[in-house]
């Protein structure tokens, strides 16, 4: 059987709303329960911290990519399998990106999104062709899907984003993804 690892971006805030935290909880069950390995920032705070927690409490496997210059910022994770401290944040999203098969997005600050757009870049790029799919909980990135429908719609994207792009609002909606990648 083949390692499958799912690279989760998001916040190391908790943001204003529980719902943020319940689903980074929720989706931290549904890796570990499908024997996915998790791979994620490397924090112990905010969402990143709830996820990494909800992963490990049900027996999941997870590593995080921390650069050196956010060690203190973010707090390194006491409890996870494996750490890898980074030269910086180019080379953690790399890394991040070279050892999974998925990216998801939560909710979360200019961190995630700088990552976001990154993998959508190297996507359009063809530097890989990892599916994305962005948890929009709450409608957090309402704004965001109506902008990039925008830069599509003004003829600013080489490709459609919905080739390597998806939205969901419950991470129980990647399912059918974690299916994809185990079978």
């Amino acid at each position: 059987m083949k390692k499958i690892s799912v690279a989760v971006f998001c916040g190391s805030r908790s943001g204003a709303k529980p719902e943020y935290q319940q689903h980074a909880r929720l989706l931290g069950e549904i890796i570990a329960r499908r024997k996915i390995h998790l791979i994620y920032g490397g924090g112990s705070s905010g969402l990143m911290g709830v996820l990494a927690d909800a992963c490990l409490a049900n027996g999941g496997h997870v590593t995080g990519y921390i650069p050196q210059i956010l060690l203190d910022k973010e707090k390194k994770h006491p409890n996870i399998q494996e750490i890898i401290v980074c030269k910086d944040m180019h080379e953690r999203k790399r890394k991040m990106f070279e050892h999974s098969q998925l990216a998801v997005i939560l909710p979360g600050g200019f961190g995630t999104l700088d990552e976001l757009f990154e993998m959508i870049t190297w996507n359009q790029l063809t530097i890989h062709d990892i599916p994305i799919c962005i948890v929009n909980t709450c409608g957090f990135y309402d704004s965001l899907k109506q902008h990039i429908d925008v830069m599509h719609r003004e003829d600013f994207l080489y490709t459609n984003p919905q080739e390597a792009l998806s939205f969901v609002n419950d991470p129980q909606e990647l399912e059918n993804y974690f299916s994809r990648l185990v079978s």
